[in-house]
């Protein structure tokens, strides 16, 4: 194992902002008459591209299907902004800080299925526009998660081979596509995140704080 660089996902890993996504898309909705449960929405929603989550909106609700996927982007966005103003920090310090850390040797991306603009600010609110090398949106590669190709196009881009490559995940979707990238994968299993099935990740972590390059190069060596 050669680790070169690594790859970070955005909501559910480096910011806790998924359930709010997903309040902002049930609100959005029901103030269209379209009524959906949340955990339809999660399910939807969870660590997918916002491409694919637009798909499978409109499918469901015939009365927004007529809005363009960038329409329906921006009319989201000010739902999750007033969400996100009323809600405490979002950000998942100790994954923040594993990213600047690793930023000091490494070349670390973004890759999300948020819309590119949304990964950017994002990164800027976290305060590591400095550390991150570029960012992948939705807007930037298909399919989304689960297909690694978003995995790979940021591989690419950085000039690593995937197999040198680790990716940083907290969705089912996300550490599928790492996988089938052949890229090694760490999953975060934060107490307060939806359950999903992990179990496929090289690593599972309930804090990335407890991630080093050395004990991950342990584990995988007694495996």
């Amino acid at each position: 194992m050669n680790l070169e660089a690594f790859i970070f996902d955005l909501d559910g890993t480096l910011v806790d902002t998924e359930l709010l996504w997903a309040e902002a898309m049930r609100t959005y909705l029901a103030d269209r008459r379209c009524e959906c449960r949340r955990e339809t929405l999660l399910h939807i929603i969870f660590g997918r591209s916002w491409i694919d989550i637009y798909r499978d909106i409109t499918a469901r609700f015939p009365a927004v299907a007529t809005v363009p996927a960038h329409v329906m982007a921006v009319d989201l966005r000010d739902y999750y902004l007033r969400l996100r103003e009323q809600s405490a920090n979002i950000v998942i310090h100790s994954s923040v800080e594993l990213l600047k850390r690793l930023s000091h040797d490494y070349p670390v991306i973004v890759v999300s299925g948020s819309p590119h603009a949304d990964v950017k600010e994002a990164v800027d609110l976290i305060g590591a526009s400095q550390d991150v090398r570029f960012v992948l949106g939705a807007e930037d590669y298909a399919p989304g998660k689960p297909s690694p190709a978003g995995f790979l196009l940021g591989a690419r881009q950085l000039g690593v081979a995937p197999a040198n490559c680790l990716v940083f995940e907290d969705s089912l979707a996300g550490v599928t596509a790492a996988k089938a990238a052949g890229m090694w994968c760490v999953a975060l299993t934060r107490a307060c995140a939806h359950s999903q099935d992990l179990s496929s990740a090289d690593w599972q972590l309930a804090d990335l704080a407890d991630f080093s390059v050395e004990a991950f190069s342990r584990r995988i060596h007694r495996a």
